[in-house]
């Protein structure tokens, strides 16, 4: 069957009975073990799916009312990242420490979609503890990008955006600490959306580095993410960092190009796509204006300060005691970040990196403080690349950690200063690997960024591009 590629596209389906949420699950499936080589997947959840789509279709067959009113996300099939506690299916995140552990409880942003009609159809593969840019440093194996099995899909959330990318599911849950949405969605030609820090729950969802950690998204169309992140947004009572918020809005938008993001460096093909989406931007009337945001540049060495120490914390409790294997099972990157982030913190070294990284971190936020709209010459979003360079070739940067590290160059900024990022298709490199480009906003804005990519996407077709057709 011809697998739906939208919300309205599925639920379409189901309700005039085109198919069933069992056949759908059939056609998912039967796709996921066709294309297994992606390795997009850690755990296949077949037999859960077969359950919920069975209750799926039971309840449109009994339903005489507005089934979608309760059950707004009804027969659709997700994949969460295997950081995502879900309640009797194994979660790992992707390293052999937690090879079989299988929780207890489901996380806050599981339960809710669950809540919403949707259909678990299995755990994505990424970089183990979400430690990486590229997919490669899973101890399952590295994840493959569906345009071209020899590149890399963009990490940490590799899988989730390989498996959107490729057709196994309709979206996909991702965390981004560093850019871990929207660098994935980017190289696999998808949507990539990360909300402000504390307005999804991170409860049951495996810590990175806390201060940083959101949780996104992946789908085909900004409307289907606008649709879920009002879904798993809000209070659950058991994150400390939620915040009840107003929504920004804006009725008349101006989106600010920093000269910062678009330095030597940047690929020319992803250069011209990038500006190719402004110029689209210019014809729908929007004003676009030049900034600058001075302290990007310190952006990825301040973070590769915070985050690890963060790190170092987060990983001490897996101890094998209570659950997990023993810590010699954590790969080369994790036992990295534990060394790197566990000496910026000791004593003599805490005011030279850790407290200078914050300091760095401080003077990020106000950057975006002051370009923001407050006053006339402020601005409501800013547009730029995701990343300096399409997707690179497996194994390229993996024997090269710093150069790994700066894929991270140009989406870090916006998890250090907890602002929503939204990454949208923007077209194909010569050799067809998806390009993206990021709107970044003000904290709450998500509204505008969601307006901002739907406009964008009324004018093109490339989430349209099929991966494997």
């Amino acid at each position: 069957m011809k697998l739906p590629r939208t919300i309205k596209e599925t639920q379409t389906g189901l309700l005039k009975k085109d198919f069933s949420a069992v056949h759908l699950v059939d056609g998912y499936l039967a796709r996921i073990k066709k294309y297994q080589s992606l390795n997009a997947f850690i755990t296949v959840a077949d037999k859960v799916a077969y359950e919920e789509a069975r209750k799926v279709d039971e309840l449109i067959k009994n339903s005489d009312g507005d089934l979608l009113k309760d059950k707004p996300l009804l027969g659709v099939v997700v994949a969460h990242k295997d950081l995502f506690l879900t309640k009797g299916i194994r979660t790992t995140a992707a390293s052999k420490v937690l090879e079989s552990y299988i929780p207890p409880y489901n996380a806050t942003v599981v339960k809710r979609i669950s809540e919403a009609g949707a259909i678990i159809i299995g755990k994505t593969n990424c970089d183990a503890w979400a430690h990486g840019a590229s997919g490669e440093n899973s101890d399952f194996g590295p994840t493959k990008n569906p345009w071209n099995e020899t590149f890399v899909p963009g990490g940490s959330s590799s899988g989730s955006a390989a498996a959107v990318a490729a057709d196994f599911c309709l979206f996909a849950t991702g965390t981004d600490t560093g850019g871990s949405v929207r660098l994935p969605a980017s190289f696999c030609g998808v949507v990539g959306f990360k909300p402000t820090y504390g307005v999804v729950s991170r409860y049951g969802v495996v810590a990175m580095a806390s201060s940083l950690d959101c949780v996104g998204h992946i789908a085909h169309t900004v409307q289907d993410a606008k649709a879920i992140f009002e879904i798993v947004k809000g209070q659950d009572g058991y994150d400390s960092t939620l915040t009840d918020f107003e929504p920004v809005q804006s009725k008349k938008l101006k989106i600010g190009i920093p000269r910062e993001y678009f330095t030597e460096g940047v690929d020319r093909e992803v250069e011209r796509a990038v500006l190719a989406a402004i110029g689209i931007y210019k014809k729908q009337g929007i004003q676009v204006v030049d900034i600058s945001l001075p302290h990007t540049k310190y952006g990825v060495s301040a973070y590769y300060v915070i985050q690890p120490a963060e790190v170092s914390s987060n990983l001490s409790r897996y101890d094998a005691i209570r659950y997990g294997n023993d810590r010699l099972a954590f790969s080369n990157e994790a036992k990295r970040r534990i060394m790197l982030g566990t000496y910026v913190l000791s004593a003599g070294y805490y005011d030279t990196y850790y407290l200078k990284a914050m300091k760095v971190r401080s003077r990020i936020i106000e950057d975006f403080d002051r370009v923001f709209r407050r006053s006339a010459d402020g601005v409501d979003a800013i547009l730029t690349p995701v990343s300096p360079t399409p997707a690179f070739k497996l194994g390229e940067k993996s024997k090269n950690p710093l150069e790994m590290y700066l894929s991270d160059i140009l989406t870090v900024n916006a998890n250090l200063a907890g602002l929503p990022g939204l990454s949208v298709p923007a077209g194909f490199t010569k050799n067809n690997l998806p390009i993206g480009f990021q709107i970044i906003g003000p904290k709450f804005s998500e509204n505008i960024l969601f307006d901002l990519g739907k406009l964008y996407q009324d004018e093109v077709d490339w989430h349209k591009k099929e991966a494997l057709a």
